[in-house]
């Protein structure tokens, strides 16, 4: 197969097999496993894609490399599937034909799986570019299959330590990212942790920032913010939870796994031991004033944020230029919660980076010689994507609809139900602050299956008292007791508790005909809940289609 990545680079690598046997037997086989595992009802959507890299462990890379405009990685603590979400969507509302992992199925081989539902016999992806979402370790061995054209990092929170260990070692993992990213690495200005990466990009690669507006960082606090002025009855939540959920490996914690993704169980330990150096974290020299961001939010309302853009997205900003330059648009938004805010404006400054290396490729003699059709259709796509103005970029935010799970909305039975997914003290934070529990049932269900983590001791840092005045309806999955001692501890009444997440939305759903409510989801909590919203609602398919 031809790499025709118009970008420059190249993936696959000289060890890929090129032979008409790979490229019709490898997709072949998968199908084949992936038509056996839904029949027989085994093996999670994971396991097409756990075969492909046992027979052909180059399939990854070499079909990835057929894509013109390189591949978008997106990573972080929080916010992944989301971001993941409003960049594919904006790309192909744009003009582009866009490949995606688009349920969150966020491991290599749940990469794999995913091409292999895309990519018909013949192995050719027909997309333009492909934005993927990586789990923070699994993203280190993405890299060395395939150099990401670009790079998104999000934020660094204290998430599955029982995975990943220290927060700095989660920071480690996506300075691999940074390290492999040819093109452009985008950072979060406001974490520190995430903005020293730029010392990891090589010389070549071009580094941006998306950031805050002072004012608005109070809604967004960093890590270190969380664990100083988070706490429960006045001390550390740590110091308070039970002893059962004080941190342990996963490696000495078996148990059931998730379908979706027991195939990537557990990552080598040499991933996240690494010894990669970090650039030291100096919150002084990472000051607002000496990181210009390419995207700053600047004003957050219902449904609504204003964004500064320093410039139109195909022209350079001088080093060094005013801000004489720079561009305020706001919109509304479709997408829930005020830190969905802040990842539009890291999808808008990934977009942005896109746009440009278009404008400096669009008109190139490289693609004026490519006369065949398959060509021109493409160079007409890059052309009116290279034109998108901000104006267009905006139009395109305000059109994302929320991603699998987050925030989506689904009519049971006449009453609009929320999914919020949870997994960490911040995300939990702001989900709360995001959807006020007044005029809502409330439904916590909370599993520690190796997808969630298996240490629950991060329930303690979270703050519940909002939930105060109007209690919760219902708490399930397989740590509801723990979550009602954790609610009874901030004095937040619970009416019912049952383990069994069926019987417990069946019991919560009959609630209140009409009324709002909102469910607080662990990731396989989530995934058995909305399986279940399935069987007694209309609940669509989560993600972004191959384009236009």
């Amino acid at each position: 197969m031809t790499n025709h990545n118009v970008m420059g680079g190249s993936w696959g690598g000289s060890n890929a097999p090129s032979g008409l046997w790979y490229s019709f037997a490898t997709p072949l086989i998968g199908k084949g496993v992936r038509w056996a595992s839904r029949v027989t009802h085994h093996g999670g959507s994971a396991l097409p894609g756990k075969v492909v890299e046992t027979i052909d462990p180059t399939f990854l890379a070499r079909t990835l490399a057929q894509l013109p405009l390189g591949v978008v990685l997106v990573s972080g603590t929080n916010g992944k599937t989301t971001t993941t979400r409003m960049v594919a969507s904006m790309l192909s509302d744009l003009g582009l034909k866009v490949f995606t992992n688009p349920t969150g199925s966020n491991f290599t081989r749940g990469v794999v799986s995913a091409l292999l539902q895309t990519v018909p016999l013949t192995g050719r992806l027909d997309a333009d570019i492909a934005v993927l979402e990586l789990d923070e370790a699994y993203a280190v061995h993405f890299v060395r299959q395939v150099k990401p054209r670009y790079a998104l990092l999000l934020n660094v929170m204290r998430d599955q330590l029982d995975r990943f260990g220290e927060i700095d070692n989660t920071a480690r993992l996506l300075g691999h990212v940074a390290q492999a990213t040819t093109g452009t690495v985008v950072l979060n200005r406001e974490d520190p942790r995430i903005a020293r990466l730029a010392g990891l990009a090589p010389v070549s690669t071009t580094v941006k920032y998306f950031g805050l507006s002072d004012d608005l960082k109070r809604f967004f606090p960093s890590d270190d913010d969380m664990a100083t002025t988070v706490s429960v009855e006045g001390k550390d939540g740590k110091d308070d939870a039970p002893a059962s959920d004080k941190p342990k490996t996963a490696a000495s914690d078996s148990g059931a796994e998730d379908g979706t993704d027991a195939a990537a169980k557990q990552a080598p330990a040499a991933d996240l031991s690494d010894t990669l150096t970090l650039p030291p974290v100096n919150p002084e020299a990472l000051a607002i004033a000496t990181l210009p961001a390419d995207v700053t939010l600047t004003e957050v309302g219902d449904h609504a944020a204003t964004f500064r853009l320093s410039g139109e997205p195909g022209k350079p900003v001088r080093p060094g230029a005013s801000d004489a330059a720079a561009i305020e648009r706001h919109t509304k938004v479709r997408l829930e919660g005020v830190y969905n805010l802040f990842n539009a404006a890291a999808a808008l400054a990934v977009v942005r980076a896109v746009i440009r290396d278009a404008n400096r490729v669009a008109g190139s003699a490289m693609l004026k010689s490519m006369t065949s059709p398959k060509f021109q259709a493409f160079r007409a796509r890059l052309q009116r994507f290279a034109d998108a103005k901000s104006d267009d970029l905006i139009a395109a935010v305000s059109r994302v609809t929320p991603a699998f799970g987050r925030g989506e909305v689904i009519d049971v039975n006449g009453s609009p139900t929320e999914l919020l997914l949870v997994k960490n003290p911040m995300g939990f934070r702001l989900s709360l602050a995001s959807f006020p529990p007044e005029g809502a049932d409330t439904m916590i269900v909370i599993n520690d299956e190796y997808a969630d983590g298996r240490d629950m001791s991060w329930l303690w840092d979270v703050d519940f008292t909002s939930l105060k005045e109007t209690g919760v309806a219902q708490v399930s999955g397989v740590r509801a007791w723990d979550m009602a001692l954790r609610l009874g501890y901030d004095q937040v009444k619970v009416e019912e508790v049952d383990p069994d997440i069926d019987a417990a939305l069946a019991a919560f759903v009959k609630r209140n005909p009409g009324h709002s409510k909102h469910i607080y989801c662990t990731y396989t909590a989530m995934l058995k809940v909305r399986a279940a919203l399935g069987r007694i609602a209309n609940v669509a398919d989560a993600g972004v289609g191959t384009g236009k």
